[in-house]
């Protein structure tokens, strides 16, 4: 099997509201679909979701990107996972995002042709996965509608974002706890909005309100601050913006830097190197997280399948779909209404896109 040709789709879809973070604001999501097609007939599907402040990549830089890797890819064996995955990280070794799409159409196809569903084919079983939906930062009172709203959707727990200032974030996670009550399940996320000076006192505060973790208090790159407040905080630190790859999570594993990986497709450049990840943390005793962008049912859909596959995996942050206007994907997984989010038994990611979507979109071929 050899892949003859990848069609490069460039999607924007809104958001139902504005999601803002720490570190920008979302008001369309920017993704770019892929199809890759192989001489045996087969196609496979993938989404690179670019949240620039994070990852780096624009739509228009990953378009030019997806070409190069693509041209690259062309007459080349698409079960090789891993000399695709070497192939494509030599050539653009910081384009993550955009390698994440390829990788995900890889595993599609890989799937597809073994007639197995993608969590079967990674060797785990079908797994309901629990997953929280998000408040991003609002007025306190707004943030605390929107968490009272997802637990009478059925939602078991919330994931709050802040990274602002000490008093109005206190303020948000009063009004959100006074909503939810006290037994239900937040979770924190700063985004790296913090100083370690105000880190410190957040973490000390947030005691009062019992969240189940706190992702990201800290700029990415400051592993040694990471340390100095897991070692003080009576609350499990996560990792998100500091763990990119396997090296990240080497990193942060010598310096006893976090209690929990989050790890996500977009930044892992893929499902393959998310499997090294997850296996380091597995070895290390740190459970992981499985999160998202804003990714429509592509993205969601391949990380379902990553987190039912690995019981390492104990939690997921997997509403990216759900913060959309539009969706044209459907299949993939599906919500229970017990906040439970289970993957397809349809071979590969089991994900379709909507043809007439797909018309409406410019399309860039190469073969």
């Amino acid at each position: 099997m050899r892949i003859s040709k990848v069609e490069i789709f460039r999607a924007s879809m809104p958001m139902k509201v504005p999601f803002k973070i720490a570190i920008g604001i979302t008001t369309t999501s920017q993704s770019l679909f892929l199809r890759v097609h192989t001489d045996s007939g087969l196609a496979g599907v993938g989404e690179a979701n670019l949240f620039t402040p994070v990852v780096g990549e624009t739509q228009e830089t990953a378009l030019v990107a997806a070409a190069i890797i693509a041209k690259d890819l062309i007459g080349t064996d698409p079960t090789d996972i891993e000399g695709r995955v070497a192939q494509m990280r030599r050539r653009l070794p910081n384009n993550v995002t955009t390698r994440s799409a390829f990788d995900m159409a890889l595993w599609d196809i890989l799937g597809k042709a073994a007639n197995l569903p993608l969590f079967a084919l990674l060797g785990g079983r079908r797994r309901p996965i629990v997953t929280d939906n998000t408040c991003g930062l609002e007025t306190p009172a707004v943030m605390a509608e929107r968490a009272a709203e997802f637990k009478r959707r059925g939602f078991q727990a919330v994931k709050v974002k802040l990274g602002t200032d000490l008093p109005t974030d206190m303020a948000r996670m009063r009004a959100i706890r006074a909503a939810v009550g006290p037994e239900f399940a937040l979770r924190v996320d700063a985004n790296q909005g913090w100083s370690r000076v105000v880190a410190k006192q957040a973490l000390a505060a947030l005691v009062e309100f019992g969240p189940q973790l706190v992702e990201q208090p800290l700029v990415r790159w400051d592993i040694d601050g990471l340390a100095l407040l897991k070692a003080q905080s009576q609350l499990p630190i996560m990792a998100d913006e500091a763990l990119f790859d396997e090296h990240d999570a080497l990193r942060l594993l010598a310096a006893d830097a976090c209690d929990y990986f989050n790890i996500k497709l977009a930044k892992s450049s893929g499902i393959h190197v998310a499997l090294k990840i997850n296996a380091i943390g597995e070895a290390a005793g740190i459970p992981c997280m499985v999160g998202c962008m804003t990714e429509s049912g592509i993205g969601i859909a391949a990380a379902v399948h990553l987190a039912s596959a690995r019981e390492n995996i104990v939690f997921a942050d997997l509403d990216g779909a759900d913060m959309l206007g539009i969706d044209p994907v459907q299949g993939g997984f599906s919500y229970s209404a017990a906040g439970e989010i289970l993957p397809a038994t349809t071979p590969g990611l089991g994900v379709e896109i909507d043809p007439a979507y797909l018309r409406s979109l410019a399309v860039e071929t190469v073969e």
